[in-house]
């Protein structure tokens, strides 16, 4: 068959001209055939990775040597876990996708738990497992199961590769998925056979998107709800500290005169030092900062998630408007009934806030009305900061040293247990992205590998992760990983010997508690082992010294401490008695 092709359309840029049932190509040069495996290198290279997290299987063999000859670094680990707990740090501190590898089978079942974490912690994430050839597929196989399944309740996406030339498609979707709001975990899986097909597709390229804006008609609703409040608040939670949304936020707060008080995950939305900074809310129990949310008869809820800390504890009965200010549109709770919905762009939502308030002009509330609030947190903060003493120490004191230490810029990431509490309460940011607790999924075994991955990301930043001595020995094995690549950081473990968290809880509830203890490796040694260094901290007087030390060895530290945990019970019994004097 021959068509004439009019010469306007020989000279377009266009490669291919279809006519019905057929496909003429205009351009005959092609692109060279590469193996599949490298085609997937291409294309994370296109997409900016850095380094890729995880271990190597028989079935991803391809993919390893592809990945000898490319500008990604190959960070082996220990664990899978390891692997994507460091890519979920890694997305939660760049905004883009960190990415992990794991073989099929029992390689991919033990990513779950850190892509699950990521997940639900709003960490964009990109996971890559081998699988075993499609010829053997379709029946009992050797480690052969069905990854994709697994994954899907706990990914935003995920899909397996059926044809090398997919893979550019695949990894752009992938990648795109991720990162758009709200980030989350995708999966790609690739059949080891494919793997060594070959292609002649290219990487695509990705491009900038603009996210929308407001609606204008929402943005005069949402204006009209604030101007006739009360005693409105603001409730930043862990979209406020992505995409330039804590700027604005910090802008519209001295704008309207309004105070912040922050989720676990939003910590550093508001500097610590701005007076309009009321810290943290999210222990189960009241703290002062609750004083301040009962009177309010309207909370501006900024990239709030529900899984971070549920409604009720703060609306109970929905007495409370509610202006809802987030990527997208409300949760439908029974107590997160919204008034207004500002959906789209945070940071352009508050933008647009602050052009209707106007700079220069007298804030709409009076700042100063919650002086007396936060002078008692300060207080509170402070009130263990000289103990002195010999043998266990208060938690209170031994965050106000880590803050000490730590300058605005450095990170503390915490694990899960009774620690994360009081990290939660006690420590508090300048900057946005500086203090990491999972707070959605929950995981222990979080802190250590990613803290391994912040240091990378930040080799001049001092970078603390805080465990207790559960959590650290999860993912320990993982220490020789940051020993072997030079990774500075230090840890603090917090030895009680038992499951602390647990402990305080049923105690509170029950009155008692059932048998939650264990022993522990002397992880001064341990460290020592592992190529590291370790120092046990004896009393109150010794813990910021210790720490400065650590992080001054130039190699991976553990420092070791045990901590009164008798300060939790004392918590929940003072709070319960909390009076508001607002």
């Amino acid at each position: 068959m021959v068509v004439d092709v009019p010469e306007t359309v020989k000279m377009a840029r266009c490669r291919f001209l279809r006519i019905g049932y057929y496909t003429y190509e205009l351009n005959p040069k092609r692109s060279a055939r590469m193996k599949a495996s490298d085609l997937l290198v291409q294309c994370l290279e296109t997409e900016g990775v850095e380094y890729i997290f995880g271990l190597p299987g028989e079935e991803n063999a391809d993919v390893m040597m592809s990945l000898r000859e490319s500008s990604i670094r190959f960070i082996l680990c220990r664990h899978e876990q390891t692997a994507s707990f460091m890519a979920d740090a890694y997305g939660r501190l760049t905004g883009k996708a960190g990415v992990c590898l794991g073989t099929l089978g029992p390689g991919a079942t033990n990513l779950v738990t850190g892509v699950a974490n990521g997940n639900m912690d709003r960490s964009p994430m990109v996971v890559i497992t081998g699988q075993a050839d499609t010829h053997r597929q379709h029946k009992e196989s050797h480690q052969h199961m069905d990854v994709v399944d697994m994954f899907r309740p706990i990914t935003k996406w995920a899909a397996g590769v059926d044809h090398p030339d997919n893979i550019p498609e695949m990894v752009r979707k992938a990648f795109k998925l991720a990162e758009l709001e709200k980030p989350g975990a995708c999966l790609i899986e690739l059949p080891e056979d494919l793997a060594k097909a070959s292609s002649e597709k290219l990487p695509v390229k990705p491009r900038p998107m603009r996210r929308p804006g407001a609606d204008h008609k929402a943005l005069a609703a949402a204006m009209d709800l604030i101007r006739s409040a009360k005693a409105p608040v603001i409730l930043a939670g862990n979209g406020a500290i992505r995409k330039r949304a804590s700027k604005q936020l910090g802008i519209f707060a001295q704008r309207s005169g309004l105070a912040v008080i922050n989720t676990f995950m939003g910590k550093g939305a508001v500097c610590r030092d701005d007076p309009h900074c009321l810290f943290t809310m999210g222990l189960q129990s009241r703290d002062h900062v609750s004083c301040v949310m009962d009177e309010a008869d309207l909370v501006i809820a900024v990239g709030y998630d529900l899984v971070e800390y549920h409604p009720r504890l703060w609306n109970h009965g929905n007495e409370k408007q509610v202006l809802h200010v987030d990527f997208l549109p409300a949760e439908v709770d029974e107590n997160y009934r919204v008034a207004v919905e500002l959906v789209g762009d945070i940071a352009n939502s508050l933008w647009s806030l602050n052009d209707e308030l106007g700079e220069g002009k007298p804030p709409l509330f009076d700042i100063g009305r919650h002086g007396h609030v936060r002078e008692t947190i300060l207080a509170d903060l402070s009130e263990h900061k000289d103990d002195d003493t010999d043998g266990s120490i208060k938690p209170q004191k031994a965050l106000w040293d880590c803050r000490q230490v730590l300058g605005p810029s450095d990170i503390l990431l915490s694990d899960v247990g009774a620690h994360k509490m009081w990290i939660a309460r006690q420590y508090h940011c300048d900057e946005p992205n500086t203090c990491l607790i999972p707070n959605g999924f929950c995981s222990m075994g979080f802190a250590l590998p990613g803290a391994m991955a912040a240091k990378l990301i930040y080799p001049d930043r001092r970078v603390l992760a805080v465990c207790g001595d559960a959590g650290a020995l999860m993912n320990i094995q993982d220490f020789e990983t940051a020993v072997r690549y030079g990774i500075n950081l230090v840890c603090l473990i917090w030895e009680d010997r038992e499951y602390g968290l647990i402990a305080w809880k049923q105690q509170a509830q029950f009155g008692a508690h059932t048998d939650l203890s264990f022993s522990n490796p002397d992880f001064v040694k341990l460290a020592e082992a592992f190529g590291g260094w370790g120092r046990r901290v004896t009393g109150s007087r010794d813990l910021q010294p210790a720490l400065e030390e650590a992080f001054d060895v130039g190699r991976p530290a553990i420092v070791t401490m045990d901590v009164d945990y008798s300060e939790n019970m004392k918590l929940t019994e003072r709070l319960g008695e909390l009076t508001c004097t607002i």
